[in-house]
């Protein structure tokens, strides 16, 4: 199982530390196949000024904001690309993706320009728990599942879920005494699993010095403006 992101998901729990260069705790991820990484900013409410200004992660205390944008309603995330698929990486308490596409009355892809684009999101909700994983697929399901089930669809996802040991017991099939114990036992074993799950079916390869340092670009997100 690749190691790519794992180390994504053995951090998962530490918080965010506002004043550091980059990221370390409580990164949520967002990858898309298939797309341009600055398209699928534009999504999820990039300003392209500010992208095409080149800014890295670490520079992001000295960007100029548009003037009328409430600064405490701004995501500040990095991004880059790793085979066919663009990634986006957050700390703040959800990713904007998931954030835009599911706190609604039903699910819908945020713009129609992602409709069709394979999505797959890790998304902490920090301050809405539990962890979800969500998967918006090619034919057009749109599934979110809580950290330890499987999205339902049977698809490779699935099988890299179940491969890593990231899809743990349910009471739907399952006693309850030995859910409960399954979990106290391997609850901290989860975050790890499933991002090793998603970097193995994405291929996604993430250097943790780059991210750590703040040294890849930076985007400013305005989904709600």
């Amino acid at each position: 199982m690749s190691e790519g992101i794992r180390w994504i998901g053995e951090h998962g729990d530490r918080s965010p530390k506002a004043a550091a260069p980059g990221m370390l705790g409580g990164i949520s991820l967002t990858a898309a196949r298939g797309i341009d990484a600055e398209d699928l900013l534009l999504c999820l409410g990039a300003d392209p000024f500010q992208l095409d200004e080149g800014h890295l992660y670490r520079e992001r205390a000295s960007v100029p904001l548009p003037e009328n944008v409430n600064p405490h309603r701004v995501g500040h995330a990095m991004y880059g690309t790793c085979g066919d698929w663009a990634y986006v990486l957050e700390d703040g308490a959800m990713a904007t993706w998931y954030s835009v596409c599911f706190m609604r009355f039903s699910p819908a892809p945020p713009m129609p320009e992602l409709a069709g684009v394979e999505t797959v999101c890790t998304t902490l909700n920090r301050y809405d728990r539990p962890s979800r994983l969500a998967h918006a697929t090619p034919e057009g399901d749109f599934v979110a599942t809580e950290y330890g089930g499987d999205t339902g669809l049977g698809s490779e996802l699935d099988a890299a879920l179940r491969a890593a040991g990231a899809v743990f017991p349910s009471m739907a099939d399952t006693p309850e005494a030995e859910v409960e114990t399954y979990w106290a036992e391997h609850g901290e074993e989860l975050p790890p699993a499933v991002l090793s799950a998603v970097g193995e079916y994405c291929g996604l390869r993430i250097d943790r010095a780059e991210v750590e340092a703040g040294d890849l670009p930076l985007a400013l997100l305005f989904p709600w403006s």
